[in-house]
């Protein structure tokens, strides 16, 4: 493991989040993880932030609704573009997505929310915050993003950890 300031590459990341990364979830004793291709990274209440967007038809919406962290795993080697396929496009109240995907969990140093066990980037995160969209806000132009009108909820999570595996 390799501890760097993941902070200061926030572009060179940022990258590879849209190219897809694991969003891990553990709740009430069940698991799940899902694709997320949109976050972002700063600085916010003097905290250094990672914040999701999850709409609420996800299953991963139900667990983080019972839990107060998360993880996100940025695959850094290798080729994970199946499994990312098909955790974004598959629900976790349906399918064994880490059987599925032959993807295995890691403890996580700081949550009880597991990473997945592969080469990347993982960020452990708390959520200190959480806000529904609100569809009055939102510009007009992004309405084509929402044709079921299944806005996102807005997690604030405050890093934990930051730390490379190989």
């Amino acid at each position: 493991m390799k501890n760097r300031d993941y902070l200061a590459q926030t572009g060179e990341l940022m990258e590879r989040i849209k190219k897809g990364a694991f969003l891990t979830v553990m709740a009430d004793g069940k698991i799940n993880t899902m694709t997320i291709g949109w976050a972002t990274i700063g600085y916010i209440w003097q905290k250094p932030v990672l914040m999701i967007a999850v709409r609420d038809s996800r299953y991963t919406f139900t667990l983080l609704e019972k839990t107060d962290n998360f993880t996100v795993s940025v695959p850094t080697y290798g080729d994970y573009d199946k499994a990312l396929t098909f955790c974004g496009t598959k629900s976790g109240r349906d399918f064994d997505k880490f059987r599925q995907c032959g993807l295995q969990q890691k403890k996580a140093l700081h949550t009880a929310s597991p990473v997945i066990d592969i080469a990347g980037v993982h960020y452990e995160c708390s959520i200190v915050y959480k806000s529904a969209m609100d569809k009055a806000f939102l510009d007009p132009s992004l309405g084509k993003l929402y044709p079921n009108k299944d806005y996102h909820t807005l997690y604030f999570g405050e890093i934990l950890a930051c730390y490379e595996t190989e």
